[in-house]
């Protein structure tokens, strides 16, 4: 009896003791969250059962494909990247060439933007510029795709936590590059920042560690922050990288690394990858590049997926923004023996090429004598008297890698229908904690993301961040006019009595009588409306 009454004690003290002390002594703190959204840019599915097939192996993705992928436009069936982008990126279909923006022209929050205001650390990581369409579309906000400069501006003003990429022509005054190309002669090359701010200035003064080349990536971290640009536009195709430029980063490098830094907070992350360039070779139907990007997209979602499973918090989606080229395996040359077409008969061709289209011919001397070491370094090697005519008769090197992957396709039994994009659903893969599945819209994806960490693009503050500038001043009694509309640095000015303020087009900032003040995100001005946030 007296070990009972013992234990009963025992028991009623430590239950009044669970409610005296802090909770996180008692129960475990709330776990963090992170996400990982990966996007092929412009990949049709044959593609990706061509590189599965060229590799041997199974995909990475192939391990978490959970449904599929509607991606039509607000306007069309077939979207562009900046459309596709946006939607993916706000939840909204919006119009062609339109960069986080309603279909009536004005900002919408981005997923990115509200996990960064909702206390989230933030990344991109892009093997194109990073002011391109995609990445573009989660971290700006312009109607045009175009506007780089803007763009670029609207990024470096973010406060994103890793950005990694190509891009570092839009972040530099305007100047020109000299260099002599391989036949010594001197070539000139603008590089465009037109108002002629000095944005790596900016970068470098605002605690991040500035990567330029592959070492400097991959070396230890100095700070939290990253900003890593390692090609004035583009980084090179995956297959011509290791022997044509050893010193820029794969995307798996890239993606492992915005991971660890991103990590280092305590509440997550959001990490958008976009693998930009199977779109870029599918433009030119050159189905070597194609199968790059898609391996080297591959690995990046491996790195993400080590991540997620050791993590255990970790949503990772992948999926791409369009299809592009109509590739398929067979043409109108198989039309009577595909019964009898193994895989080789579509591989042996490609595996000859060590290098993509673009790489093999940016070796090309301006007087072409070394056209047949070009030609093998794409596989094409053993070419008839006619093959090669039609090589050395291209007039331009665009006409010459046209010849060269027509010729290709022809050998590997592929077809293309298009120079541009398609219209057709495409694979969802999902791994992790509220996971969608199933045949979805692309604006679902933001929707899934937000959920998952908290907040809602669609309710609340986040709904209605965005507010035309001026008409909102101009109720509060102020007069309200723009400086320097058709200049490259516009300004919203509102003044009264002796109050002055001042906004500068891409800032997170505003300028009270000369003090400057801190914004929590950008304004955007479209060339005639400023757009701004304000604390009520």
């Amino acid at each position: 009896m007296k070990t009972l009454k013992r234990l009963t004690t025992l028991t009623i003290l430590l239950s009044l003791l669970s409610f005296t002390l802090p909770s996180t002594c008692i129960f475990a703190a709330q776990p963090h969250k992170n996400v990982i959204l990966l996007i092929m840019d412009g990949t049709n599915s044959d593609i990706l059962t061509l590189s599965r097939w060229y590799r041997g192996t199974d995909l990475q993705l192939d391990k978490i494909l959970t449904g599929g992928v509607r991606t039509y436009s607000a306007q069309s069936a077939i979207t562009d990247s900046a459309a596709a982008g946006s939607a993916m990126a706000t939840g909204v279909k919006t119009k062609a060439d339109f960069i986080a923006m309603n279909p009536d022209g004005r900002p919408a929050l981005t997923v990115l933007e509200g996990a960064k205001l909702s206390g989230y650390r933030t990344g991109i990581v892009a093997t194109s510029p990073v002011q391109h369409a995609t990445p573009a579309a989660f971290t700006s906000h312009t109607l045009n795709r175009d506007e780089f400069g803007d763009i670029g501006e609207q990024q470096v003003y973010q406060g994103l936590d890793v950005v990694l990429g190509g891009g570092a022509a839009w972040l530099k005054p305007q100047s020109k590059d000299h260099a002599k190309d391989d036949d010594g002669m001197l070539k000139t090359k603008e590089v465009s920042r037109e108002d002629g701010e000095n944005l790596v200035k900016v970068i470098s003064s605002s605690g991040y560690d500035m990567a330029l080349r592959r070492d400097g990536l991959l070396r230890k971290a100095q700070s939290s922050k990253l900003w890593g640009v390692f090609a004035d536009e583009d980084i090179s195709y995956e297959f011509d990288r290791e022997t044509l430029k050893p010193d820029e980063p794969s995307l798996a490098e890239m993606t492992s690394v915005a991971i660890n830094r991103l990590s280092q907070g305590e509440k997550g992350f959001f990490l958008m990858v976009e693998g930009s360039k199977v779109d870029w070779a599918a433009h030119k139907n050159d189905p070597v590049g194609m199968i790059s990007e898609v391996l080297s997209f591959d690995d990046a979602v491996g790195e993400a997926l080590d991540f997620a499973r050791k993590d255990r918090n970790t949503l990772v989606v992948a999926v791409t923004d369009h299809g592009n080229s109509g590739l398929t395996l067979g043409n109108q040359g198989t039309n009577g023996d595909y019964k009898n077409l193994p895989a080789e008969k579509f591989i042996e061709p490609l595996k000859k090429a060590k290098l993509t289209v673009k790489g093999a011919t940016s070796q090309l001397k301006k007087n072409r004598t070394n056209l047949k070491e070009v030609l093998s370094s794409y596989g094409l090697g053993n070419l008839s008297s006619k093959e090669y005519c039609a090589m050395e008769d291209a007039k331009s090197v665009e006409d010459l890698e046209s010849e060269m992957v027509r010729l290709m396709a022809k050998r590997a039994n592929l077809g293309f229908t298009t120079h541009g994009h398609t219209g057709e659903d495409v694979f969802l893969y999902a791994y992790g904690p509220g996971k969608p599945v199933g045949l979805i819209e692309n604006i679902d994806i933001p929707k899934v993301i937000s959920s998952y960490m908290g907040f809602s693009l669609t309710t609340g503050k986040f709904a209605t961040w965005y507010v035309d500038g001026k008409e909102y001043y101009r109720g509060k009694g102020f007069k309200v006019k723009i400086e320097g509309r058709t200049s490259k640095n516009p300004v919203m000015v509102a003044t009264r009595d002796d109050q002055v303020l001042r906004f500068p087009e891409n800032k997170d900032f505003y300028w009270r009588n000369g003090d400057k003040v801190g914004l929590k995100s950008v304004n955007v001005y479209d060339g005639e409306t400023f757009y701004v946030h304000v604390e009520e």
